[in-house]
């Protein structure tokens, strides 16, 4: 009886914290960056609308939207090979980009309890199949740690690991290479600006399936240098989710 009393105080002094910190510090909605209506919620009911999701016309290879049902795999991953097995993302880039820049560079961590949520919610009958070990948030290079003070793919990864019970690691691989940001450069330059960006930091990889986390994806150069390390390393299946993506063709 005593441990379960005070088991209950514990969880009612956690609420108690929450709501005060929520009263001091309100959440903001993740569309229009304005306090949550309503109050205490994740995100504004009337922008929720707003977002537009990639829906069930997917490419099967990255995830990336497409227009057409007659293809399941897009232009793009018919004439180029990925290391990774299979991706998914839930959100069509240009409805959340304003977001995600808010997400990264403007402090705006609280988003991650909503995105992450999000995830959990629409991906999880998928997550389950591919059946994870771990989840690893793509990271960041120490330098652009410390600039920004986080990195919002492990935020993401943590409440999606929280929801779903999957162990998030971020001690297996390192970016150990201060790489150009990617969207500044073509193709040809984004892969060989990642050449040797990552590194692994265990010789004992004892992992068979991963999911890796990261915020957008684009080309798949990022989640493609990464899945090779990790498959070297001994890892059998390398998956990955974003929150969003472009249009595949």
């Amino acid at each position: 009886m005593t441990g379960k009393f005070y088991q209950t105080l514990r969880k009612c002094s956690h609420r108690i914290h929450q709501f005060l910190i929520e009263l001091v510090f309100p959440r903001r909605c993740p569309v229009c960056d304005k306090i949550a209506i309503p109050y205490g919620g994740l995100i504004c009911l009337e922008c929720h609308d707003k977002i537009r999701y990639v829906g069930n016309l997917y490419c099967k290879k990255c995830g990336k939207k497409i227009r057409s049902a007659d293809g399941e795999i897009c232009f793009d991953c018919k004439k180029g090979k990925h290391s990774f097995d299979r991706g998914r993302a839930i959100y069509e880039y240009t409805s959340v980009k304003e977001s995600l820049y808010r997400f990264k560079y403007s402090g705006r961590k609280e988003y991650a309890d909503f995105f992450g949520l999000e995830i959990s919610c629409l991906l999880k009958d998928e997550i389950r199949r591919w059946n994870p070990d771990a989840l690893i948030p793509v990271p960041l290079h120490r330098s652009k740690v410390r600039r920004r003070g986080y990195n919002q793919a492990e935020l993401i990864a943590d409440v999606i690991g929280k929801h779903m019970e999957i162990p998030v690691r971020t001690d297996l691989i390192e970016r150990c290479k201060k790489t150009v940001p990617q969207k500044e450069l073509s193709l040809a330059a984004r892969q060989n600006n990642l050449k040797k960006a990552f590194k692994i930091c265990r010789n004992d990889v004892k992992l068979k399936t991963i999911i890796l986390i990261d915020d957008i994806f684009t080309t798949g150069s990022t989640l493609d240098s990464m899945a090779s390390e990790l498959k070297l390393a001994g890892v059998a299946n390398v998956y990955f989710i974003t929150l969003a993506s472009g249009e595949g063709i």
